[in-house]
């Protein structure tokens, strides 16, 4: 495993970061293809053997279950001053009033409860993990702030925005002293590259940390057109993403299988490998329901593409309607 910074900080990330959506409550909650702990635990405890210390969930995934499924992991299994622990808020986790957004009663609560559920004292990378439209973003930053300074967070990022919003945000941070982000996990792959308009090149300029989500779209970019799986099969939300532009994707896909073949390698690894040819790119946030997808992502480290290889990849891209923001 190779190890980068997380953008501007002294933060030792691996290249890979192992998201948690994967784990939870395949009952209750409407992921229906996440696995259940006794299947969880195996892949976490080989990604820690495979050398990877970032680790991802949230608080909306299945409800809190993955974060205590994830916790509980790490905690039998790792050292936690080795490992990079991030979680996320903003998401509606109960009915009624005040039950999801950035306000300063939802961040300093909820931070509270994904620490009970990972059973750790901080969390070294808390996300929001959407914009908050009724919240105004000085209450947010400063919330955020006083997290970090109350050290049950030790840097903040967001995910999904508009690049005016991250922007925005980090500007009332800067102006006021207060905390920053200091890493983006946006929607970024290469059947989706619209952040590559605005949004990376902010990240550029400020050094920021990319730990793109949904990095082979949802398994799109995994397996052949006859290959299916639970999630392609059941998952709606990838589904509202990426149904709409199959066709005009199907190109690209064809093209990472055409590379694949050629350097006898998976198509994983040539779509990973492509990520990280991105300026400032840290980490892809790769979801897993078997430890051979973390094994077949961790050897797109060593992956190099050339930039002819990329070139012929990104060629039939099209314009993309902005997706994942909701």
């Amino acid at each position: 495993m190779e190890y980068t910074k997380l953008g501007n900080t002294g933060l030792d990330v691996s290249k890979i970061c192992l998201g948690a959506m994967s784990f939870g409550d395949p009952v209750n909650w409407f992921h229906k293809w996440v696995l259940e702990e006794d299947a969880s635990r195996p892949i976490i405890k080989g990604a820690l053997d495979l050398g990877i210390n970032f680790f991802d969930t949230a608080n909306v995934y299945s409800i809190g279950r993955s974060e205590e499924i994830l916790g509980a992991a790490l905690k039998d299994y790792a050292d936690r001053d080795k490992i990079v622990l991030a979680t996320k808020v903003h998401q509606k986790m109960f009915d009624g009033p005040n039950g999801g957004g950035l306000s300063r009663k939802h961040i300093m609560s909820q931070i509270d409860q994904s620490l009970k559920r990972l059973q750790t004292d901080y969390v070294d990378l808390y996300i929001i993990h959407r914009w908050d439209y009724t919240t105004p973003i000085e209450e947010t930053m400063e919330a955020l702030h006083d997290v970090v300074k109350a050290g049950k967070a030790r840097y903040i990022g967001a995910s999904a925005m508009h690049a005016f919003q991250f922007q925005a945000a980090n500007n009332v941070a800067e102006k006021n002293g207060w905390t920053q982000f200091v890493s983006m996990q946006n929607h970024l792959n290469l059947i989706y590259r619209e952040e590559e308009r605005e949004m990376i090149p902010y990240c550029e300029s400020k050094g920021i940390a990319l730990t793109p989500y949904s990095p082979l779209a949802s398994g799109r970019l995994a397996r052949n057109n006859n290959e299916s799986s639970k999630r392609l099969e059941t998952d709606d939300t990838a589904r509202s993403k990426y149904d709409k532009t199959a066709e005009q994707d199907q190109l690209i896909i064809d093209r990472v299988g055409e590379l694949a073949e050629r350097y006898g390698v998976s198509r994983v690894e040539i779509s990973l490998s492509w990520l990280f040819s991105k300026p400032t790119l840290a980490a892809p946030v790769i979801g897993a329901t078997k430890l051979s997808h973390v094994e077949t992502a961790v050897k797109a480290v060593d992956m190099k593409l050339t930039p002819a290889d990329i070139a012929y990849l990104e060629e039939p891209y099209l314009p993309h309607s902005i997706v994942g923001f909701n």
